[in-house]
């Protein structure tokens, strides 16, 4: 049995570790193996498990912890180890051989390690005890100032462990495995002033000055920027030992500097010796974690072959391109003998962007040149790196780059060098400039999404709860930044289910807020993003995020933002290159679903929303326009509209029925945000909106959302609105089926139409009503409610409603066998084709209607032909209903070897509108 502080708070036995439950648990464990054999007072249990004010039972919940700990202690047989919890008046004592204590062991063995007279004994013991630690102390443990003190205390400990071991090493002369060691240890700890000056010694001993200068210089910005001091006594000894050169060879074979007023103007300066013992190596450690992106990687063997190839990686924030780069670098290490070189140009940070020069100063100095020996110009500068770069193969990294001018004047430039650089823009201008090679990186799928959470949180953990994983990476988006704090936050809840996680993030008004943890997360990265973003699109961004859709054109931008359409259109490119909207299609734009929260997050005009509805209304009235010519607009605007500068325009019936298909699921959404504001005058007319597509796409599930209308309408008093709902709704019900609970609704439609005065929905509502009682077998009582609508959309001056409801009339007139009124009325309505201008699909419908009424009186050549004028003129435009019910009338009478003919027409038509609807 092993208890753990170093690292995960655990107990470790020989099946595995003891399932310690909560972190309050875990902490009051932690606080009793900090004294073990000592007794812990419930003040101080308390103190560590709660920061603020415990509640009133805190001493219950101390007694249930501890209980459950003698439980699972007893289970695992602890008694055989001298291990047993027992309480001690007020107090509570976990009596154990301290042996069994990580922490314990590891402190005797660096204290022997210490006493050693062999250097090479010592480093052993100091190994063994460094690789007791698991990670940071106390992990799991519930962060009270208490436990944050101890863990604080041990990892000083550990601290004070790695810098004896680097003195260890640089005893046995291993001074490279020592600056390795102090290296990472630094970058970690970087305003540790210890550990930077054993780091500058070691790489100093090790023959790399130029690194141990840099260091110094690192960390001395580093005590400036965050301390505001300088460095002391121990760093400052350490620089001068390595500005000296003591017992670096390379130093003493560096001849002195030509002045810099001997070089001639423009001339590049001399090459001097770089430090010969090994290649520069500046890039970051491999990222943990990473999973998939193999095409990606492929990418970026493809585009960075050939002469002196320029690679440009860009994505949206977080999406992970430095991750991708920095293992594609890895992986490639051997193609580049001559050094690796990775610079941040920080264009996306809080802190300042790093100035070029800055940069090659940094390159110069990893390529072995003397701080002295470096020119002082940035010209001179720049001309030494492109010299020193010319006959190296030579990787350069530049990550996070601003614009392309930065990257430009750092450019290598020798043949068998390679630069990859990292941007959230698109860098135009290096495309341009300098034929960059352009990989984008984009959001992971659902798989590899899986796949990094199981990397950092365990295969195990993902796959009890593989569900929960999958919603999770789908709240995410796929953005790895967000999978990552994502994890984060299950790493340092271990109690806490995926399952817990992924319903806290289905609240979009706390999401963005779990996706930050400390000073990373998805919101810090946007917001730097946004934040160079120029103001016309850095205003226009704000507004998107009210508008209610999931996409927009221009038109959209432009009305939600309060501008013009090329105004709109320019800050949409502006957002595209900096990946903070995508293009989905020719002027139709899109937000993930992340970047959609942050900005509606930021401020905008109160009015944005209601300026987006009311262009998405007045649009949707331009292509009800479009799609059925003619006919009266089916409802007026609001008096208050908010009227768009501009809208789209559709020239035909296709164009405004395909807008209509794109933009279903953004009208939906319009309406249910209408209706969460409250503005019903809006809501309603945004699903009324609707009624080309509905029409045409009848049995697609429209009752639910024809229902909020109707509720928006009478919240809104229109009873004119209640009325057009009512008979719509009651017509798609009827095609669906449920006619009972139709004709409910189209018996109340009429009645409200004729209160409001109007006779063209009355006789609308009449003519579906007609349809659900011919559904219901009474064609005769349905034929009454059809010629009753033809007589009111007469008087009402309506041609159009009145030629609709003669149709219907006929059919129903045919239904009941009334072949010469059927014919008669065929006529009528075909009297009206000019005045409508009516579609060929209506007259095409008539046409086979007069076939029919022909067939029933017995004139059988007049009928079937009637019927293949009907049947090829719906071939000929695509109108499958129609085809389908003339050659289905034909069917029935034709015979002989026409018969296959006609029969393989039908099928055909009715496969067509079978796959269509």
């Amino acid at each position: 049995m092993e208890f753990r502080l170093l690292g995960a708070v655990s107990v470790v036995t020989e099946v595995g570790d003891l399932p310690l439950g909560p972190a309050k648990r875990r902490s009051l464990l932690a606080a009793l193996l900090l004294r073990p054999n000592h007794p812990v007072p419930v003040e101080a249990l308390t103190d560590a498990l709660w920061d603020s004010e415990p509640p009133p039972r805190a001493r219950s919940v101390i007694q249930g912890h501890v209980s459950r700990l003698r439980s699972l202690l007893a289970g695992a047989g602890a008694g055989m180890y001298g291990v047993e919890l027992v309480t001690q008046g007020a107090a509570y004592v976990l009596r154990m051989p301290e042996s069994l204590l990580d922490a314990y062991r590891f402190e005797e063995l660096v204290a022997l390690a210490r006493g050693q007279r062999s250097a090479g004994d010592a480093v052993a013991m100091y190994q063994e005890a460094l690789a007791l630690w698991q990670g940071p102390a106390l992990t799991g443990a519930y962060r009270s100032a208490p436990l944050q003190a101890a863990a604080h205390a041990l990892e000083e400990l550990r601290l004070t462990a790695v810098e004896l071991l680097a003195g260890a090493y640089g005893q046995v002369g291993e001074f490279p495995r020592a600056a390795a060691l102090l290296r990472a240890e630094a970058a970690a700890q970087p305003l540790r002033e210890s550990l930077s000056a054993a780091l500058i010694l070691a790489l100093q001993r090790a023959g790399r000055r130029s690194d141990a200068l840099d260091w110094f210089h690192r960390t001395r910005r580093l005590l400036a920027e965050e301390l505001g001091v300088d460095p002391g006594r121990e760093l400052a000894e350490a620089y001068a030992v390595a500005l000296r050169g003591d017992g670096d060879p390379a130093a003493e074979q560096q001849a002195p500097a030509a002045p810099a007023a001997a070089e001639p103007r423009g001339a590049a300066p001399e090459v001097p010796a770089a430090a010969p013992l090994e290649s520069a190596d500046l890039l970051p450690r491999v990222p943990r974690g990473f999973h998939g992106r193999a095409e990606e990687l492929a990418a970026l063997d493809r585009a960075t072959a050939g002469e002196a190839p320029v690679c440009l990686v860009t994505g949206p924030a977080g999406v992970g391109k430095t991750a991708l780069v920095v293992r594609w670098a890895h992986r490639n290490r051997e193609r580049f003998p001559g050094g690796l070189l990775y610079a941040d140009l920080r264009g996306f940070s809080d802190t300042p962007e790093v100035e070029p020069a800055e940069v090659v100063r940094e390159f110069l100095l990893a390529l072995g040149v003397a701080p002295r020996r470096i020119p002082e110009s940035a010209r001179g500068a720049s001309a030494l790196f492109r010299s020193l770069a010319a006959d190296r193969r030579l990787l350069v990294v530049l990550d996070n780059a601003p614009g392309s001018a930065p990257v430009q004047e750092l450019l290598p430039g020798g043949a068998r060098c390679v630069t990859v650089v990292t941007s959230r823009h698109r860098l135009p201008g290096l495309i341009a400039s300098d034929a960059a090679r352009p990989v984008p990186v984009d959001v992971l799928g659902p798989a590899d999404s899986a796949a990094l959470l199981a990397a950092v949180l365990g295969e195990e953990r993902v796959r009890a709860e593989a569900g929960a994983a999958r919603r999770l990476a789908e709240l995410c988006g796929g953005l790895p930044l967000a999978l990552r704090v994502t994890a984060a936050r299950l790493t340092d809840q271990p109690e806490w289910s995926l399952s817990a996680l992924s319903g806290e993030l289905s609240d979009e008004s706390r999401r963005l807020a779990l996706l930050d943890v400390e000073d990373t997360g998805v919101r810090a990265a946007l917001r730097l993003t946004v934040r160079r973003l120029p103001a016309d699109a850095a205003h226009h961004f704000a507004h998107l995020g009210r508008h209610p859709g999931t996409h927009v054109d221009r038109y959209a931008a432009a009305a939600v933002a309060g501008t013009d359409p090329a105004t709109a259109e320019a800050a949409l490119e502006r957002l595209a290159a900096a990946h903070l909207v995508t293009r989905a299609a020719p002027d139709r734009w899109t937000l993930h679903d992340l970047v959609r929260l942050y900005a509606r997050g930021l401020e905008a005009d109160p009015d944005a929303l209601l300026r987006a509805l009311d262009h998405t209304v007045v649009t949707a009235l331009a292509a009800a326009d479009a799609a059925e010519p003619g006919d009266e607009s089916c409802f007026p605007l609001p008096a208050d509209v908010r009227a768009p500068r501009e809208i789209r325009r559709f020239a035909a019936r296709q164009e405004a029925m395909a807008w209509y298909e794109s933009e279903r699921e953004g009208l939906t959404l319009a309406a249910a945000a209408a209706d969460a504001a409250g503005l019903h005058s809006r809501t309603w007319r945004l699903v009324l909106g609707l009624w080309p597509l509905i029409v045409w796409r009848v049995r697609e599930g429209w009752s639910p959302l024809l229902g909020t209308a109707l509720e928006a309408a009478r919240a809104d008093g229109d009873l004119r609105a209640q009325s057009r709902i009512l008979a719509l709704l009651g017509w798609v019900l009827t095609e669906e089926g449920r006619v009972p609970e139709a004709l409910a609704h189209l018996e109340a439609a009429p009645v409200l139409a004729a209160r409001a005065g109007d006779r063209s929905a009355q006789a609308t509502a009449l003519v579906n009503l007609s349809l659900a009682q011919a559904a219901l077998g009474s064609p005769q009582e349905a034929a009454e409610e059809c010629a009753d609508a033809a007589r009111l959309a007469h008087d009402a001056g309506d041609p159009y409603t009145e030629r609709l409801a003669l149709y219907h009339l006929t059919r129903h007139q045919l239904d009941c066998g009334a072949w010469e009124s059927a014919l008669t009325t065929v006529a009528a309505a075909q009297a009206l084709d000019e005045v409508v201008d009516a579609s060929a699909a209506g007259r095409i419908l008539l046409i086979a209607a007069a076939g029919e009424a022909l067939l029933g009186m017995g004139d059988e050549a007049a009928g079937t032909a009637r019927l293949r004028e009907a049947a090829d003129a719906a071939e000929a435009c695509g109108f499958d209903d129609g085809a389908v019910r003339a050659l289905g009338a034909l069917l029935r009478v034709v015979t002989g070897a026409e018969l296959d003919t006609l029969k393989a027409r039908h099928d055909r038509a009715l496969a067509r509108q079978q796959s269509r609807s």
